[in-house]
């Protein structure tokens, strides 16, 4: 009897030692899974989404930053998953050499430099607006384009600078040949003008502004809006060919981003707030920025879209390269079709 009563409290201790290892087991697997738990709920969280950066062209002026600068304020660009560093130049031409040695992606150019599209150097992949801010200026002793015969007139090569002299030039029956041109910057021109030491000059806004501002000697000659029925100064964003080769999707998003900077920044009510912007990126006052607010006729992406479509944007383009040809700044060779070197698709993408 007392050997079977040693048997059942063997067994009973047994029993006892194997549910507290369940237990034990049990309590091990809950632990487990919560580990798991927490493993993979870490797992789940989004990660940041680190930005493409892109090195961006512009001349310190409000038609060149108008829409670029709106975009980066408005967070245009960061909805695309791009951050843009601006960088300045002094007109198009350098841009474009810029671009071709690798330093800049995007870039903005205003009419002389499109010649360099046309003979391959860069891609447009936006119209930016119709310009209005060129313009030729006359000194104290010129008051008529006529004038402008046997005096010393600066002028900056291969921009729309020399665009509009041309232009102004062939209006009134001279060639470059009739005057003394003096190649120049654009700040140049101002301090060549107020001392004197120039007979006219063309120029683009703002330099035209200070110039007339300043001295009240000095008279427009013509702009822009002279020779409307005969020409037309476009502003245009750019890449090289061979970068959009590699980055086209990228252009594509640059775009999209800067046709929203420009729906916003061509309504006037916030005229204001863009020259704000440009103020400060330029580092000139306000109303020096405000000033310039009518220099293009801003388009907005509704606008770019029509244009697309009526082919608006491609007569303007063909335009343009029929004025270099006339005008001696492109050779027939370098004549081909506008859709060469305007990237319709690209603009399509960014629209729809």
């Amino acid at each position: 009897m007392k050997r079977i009563n040693k048997l059942l409290s063997l067994l009973l201790a047994v029993l006892m030692l194997a549910t507290l290892f369940t237990a034990c087991g049990d309590t091990a697997v809950d632990d487990d899974s919560t580990t798991d738990d927490t493993v993979t709920g870490t797992d789940s969280e989004e990660e940041e989404v680190e930005l493409i950066e892109l090195n961006v062209a512009y001349m310190p002026n409000y038609a060149s930053l108008w829409s670029v600068l709106t975009a980066i304020d408005q967070g245009y660009f960061e909805e695309e998953g791009l951050e843009v560093n601006l960088i300045e130049f002094a007109d198009g031409p350098t841009i474009i050499a810029a671009m071709e040695g690798g330093s800049v992606d995007f870039g903005y150019i205003g009419q002389g430099a499109h010649k360099l599209c046309v003979q391959g150097n860069a891609t447009i992949i936006l119209m930016s607006h119709i310009g209005n801010a060129d313009a030729v200026i006359g000194g104290a002793n010129v008051t008529s384009l006529e004038d402008l015969a046997g005096k010393t007139v600066a002028y900056s090569s291969g921009t729309s600078s020399e665009t509009i002299l041309l232009s102004a030039l062939s209006s009134v029956g001279l060639t470059m040949d009739d005057i003394t041109a003096m190649d120049m910057d654009s700040t140049s021109m101002v301090t060549a003008m107020l001392s004197g030491s120039v007979d006219a000059c063309a120029v683009w806004s703002p330099a035209s502004l200070t110039i007339l501002e300043e001295d009240e000697t000095c008279t427009l000659l013509c702009d822009n809006s002279t020779f409307s029925d005969t020409t037309v100064s476009i502003a245009s964003w750019i890449a090289t060919p061979e970068y959009l080769e590699e980055n086209e999707e990228v252009a594509v998003k640059f775009v999209r981003a800067l046709l929203k900077g420009m729906t916003y920044g061509a309504d006037e009510a916030n005229y204001e707030y863009v020259s704000n912007l440009v103020a400060t990126q330029c580092a000139v006052d306000y109303e020096t920025a405000y000033e310039q607010r009518g220099d293009g006729e801003w388009y907005t992406a509704d606008m770019i879209s029509e244009a697309i479509s009526d082919g608006t944007m491609e007569a303007y383009y063909q335009l343009q390269q029929d004025n270099f040809l006339s005008a001696g700044s492109i050779e027939e060779s370098d004549v081909c079709d506008v859709s060469t070197y305007v990237a319709y698709d690209i603009m399509t993408e960014a629209l729809s």
